[in-house]
């Protein structure tokens, strides 16, 4: 099956794979090849860098995206936990909020979708939160997760990653 050349336009048959994109026959056509595979491994040695330059604030910013939305999949097609309206666009509402309780921050009990109505304009609507938090998962678990929202919790990197790891898998 024969090709163009991406360089220089001429016809070649590949004998690499099905994907050559290059003739390799004149020198400028192997040259260009040489430094896009180059760029592929900067590119993926870049990427390792970053991953191993990443912060504890870095992955938590990570785990919160992958929690938040395995939180929404969880509860798809399931009311708001504060209004009980159809969402169409939900969030992932924390009953005991992220910045003051960090504790329960990625704890399934705490977080629920929720409207964005509810989460973003109504403060999270806590009063009727609660009421439909208790008929959710009953009285028992809000009382065990009113006890988890006021204990010192600190996590760690490795502890961040199985999390990651746990959610990224839920997810598929």
């Amino acid at each position: 099956m024969k090709k163009k050349c991406k360089n220089c336009k001429q016809e070649f048959t590949p004998f690499r794979s099905t994907l050559q994109k290059y003739c390799m026959e004149r020198p400028e056509c192997v040259e260009i090849f040489v430094s896009e595979s180059k760029a592929k491994q900067w590119k993926k040695k870049k990427s390792e860098m970053k991953k191993e330059l990443m912060t504890l604030s870095d992955y938590m910013s990570v785990l919160q995206v992958i929690f938040n939305k395995w939180i929404r999949k969880r509860d798809e097609g399931k009311m708001c936990i504060s209004c009980g309206n159809m969402i169409a666009k939900r969030d992932a509402g924390h009953f005991f909020s992220v910045g003051n309780y960090p504790s329960v921050r990625f704890d399934e009990d705490n977080t629920h979708s929720q409207c964005v109505h509810c989460n973003q304009y109504r403060g999270g609507n806590i009063h009727e939160y609660k009421r439909w938090l208790i008929v959710r998962i009953g009285q028992e678990r809000v009382d065990a997760l009113e006890k988890r929202a006021h204990e010192s919790r600190k996590y760690s990197i490795p502890e961040i990653k199985e999390l990651i790891e746990k959610y990224k898998s839920l997810l598929k």
